[in-house]
């Protein structure tokens, strides 16, 4: 008997999950199938179903996964740095970098929103982001430091939207972590 679909061993769900993100990034989340997912993975079409459910199975493993690397990305800037606009350059960085994730983990009517994954790793990167305002605060806790969050992640959530739409002026130059930081000095330069 000739296999015509190779065999994952114990990979299948990262194949799949590699397909979406390719899927995605080529088309956006509303395009993407089950059966499409099991081409590109070369595995059945009925395995995506098996391990995930559904589409929105799979976008919830999507936006789980992003969660997890963007808290990943901005506790690694923070102990790399201290400082909390790198932070912010950091999460531009992960929507450019990861925009597949990026376009679905805030589209939580794509997704389970409320599955156990997302939700732990959503705390985690709220935990990522207010730690680095409540260490701008001096390691004030209270309603400072989540209007101070909420803002921040405001202006970098909008930059990098704005700049994977290519909305923003062209005289912003070429590099969007210079122009990350150029606003943030901007808007921190009148406290």
């Amino acid at each position: 008997m000739t296999r015509t679909r190779p065999y994952h061993h114990g990979a299948l769900r990262q194949a799949v999950l590699a397909a979406a993100i390719t899927a995605i990034t080529e088309s956006g989340p509303a395009d993407i199938s089950l059966r499409d997912l099991a081409r590109r993975a070369g595995v059945s079409h009925a395995a995506p179903a098996y391990h995930f459910g559904d589409k929105a199975g799979v976008l919830t493993a999507v936006a789980a996964q992003g969660y997890q690397l963007l808290a990943d990305a901005l506790d690694d800037a923070q102990q790399r740095t201290g400082d909390f606009y790198e932070v912010g350059v950091a999460y531009v960085r992960f929507a450019l970098d990861h925009r597949a994730h990026f376009e679905v983990m805030f589209r939580p009517e794509l997704y389970h929103a409320q599955d156990e994954s997302v939700e732990a790793a959503q705390a985690r990167a709220a935990e990522a982001l207010y730690s680095g305002v409540s260490s701008l605060l001096g390691g004030r806790a209270g309603p400072d430091v989540q209007l101070s969050g909420v803002a921040a992640w405001s202006i970098v959530h909008g930059f990098a939207t704005l700049w994977l739409n290519k909305a923003l002026p062209p005289t912003l130059g070429e590099d969007p972590e210079a122009a990350a930081r150029a606003i943030a000095g901007y808007l921190f330069r009148f406290q």
